[in-house]
């Protein structure tokens, strides 16, 4: 069965369903647009492409950090249009979205996936080269209870991060628990979804926002979503 990427924008409003916390945030088709939704939003903000022939937006220009002005924001805009256009030739663009740029904080990744012989398996890591070179992640199969939950973020080897270190405030661990729990829920309530990744999301001391989430959604023989 194929898979089709879901756009950012879209995915978004499932997140919204379970109540999972993501940056306040708006599409904008043209600069006056990014300018309006930033200005009702705040400063700093981010900017990211949104096209279903990117589905990694980092690896191909399509975002833009740390805007602060409106100045940066309409530079930036037409920068990230031009780099992706020149990239992915070949990509429909329908928007950018304007996103506010949360503080700093420690990055962990949520995610699941269709396994052909389990069923539906949600994931956690801790992010950034935690996830890509010591592939520090656990697994469990759903559907979820909350002490699976629990021990699936503290069975993880880098989980003392989380807990406070080096003088830093431990993260909200009981915010933690419920985003996991919640993302449990929209596997398993949505069975559409072949793959799913939040990531990343910044845990903070108290909450947390989950930064950036990617869909792949399974599709029928005639390429209509299911």
């Amino acid at each position: 069965m194929n898979a089709g990427f879901v756009l950012e924008s879209e995915a978004v409003s499932y997140l919204e369903k379970y109540n999972i916390p993501y940056p306040e945030h708006g599409l904008a088709s043209s600069v006056h647009d990014a300018l309006k939704i930033a200005d009702g939003i705040g400063y700093p903000v981010v900017l990211k492409i949104v096209s279903r022939q990117v589905p990694h937006k980092s690896d191909v220009g399509g975002v833009a950090l740390n805007i602060t002005t409106p100045e940066k924001l309409g530079k930036a805009y037409e920068e990230i249009i031009a780099r992706v256009s020149k990239v992915v030739a070949e990509a429909t663009i329908d928007g950018v979205l304007v996103c506010h740029q949360e503080d700093e904080g420690i990055e962990v990744i949520v995610g699941g996936q269709e396994d052909p012989v389990l069923g539906p398996l949600i994931m956690f890591g801790m992010g950034g080269v935690y996830t890509e070179i010591l592939n520090d992640v656990s697994f469990r199969i759903l559907p979820l209870e909350r002490i699976d939950a629990e021990e699936l973020v503290r069975e993880i080897q880098g989980f003392k991060v989380l807990t406070g270190f080096r003088g830093k405030p431990p993260c909200d661990l009981d915010r933690l628990i419920d985003l996991v729990m919640a993302t449990a829920r929209l596997i398993t309530e949505n069975p559409w979804i072949h793959e799913l990744d939040l990531n990343p999301v910044r845990i903070f001391e108290k909450g947390l926002k989950v930064l950036d989430v990617r869909t792949i959604g399974r599709l029928d023989t005639n390429g209509s979503q299911i």
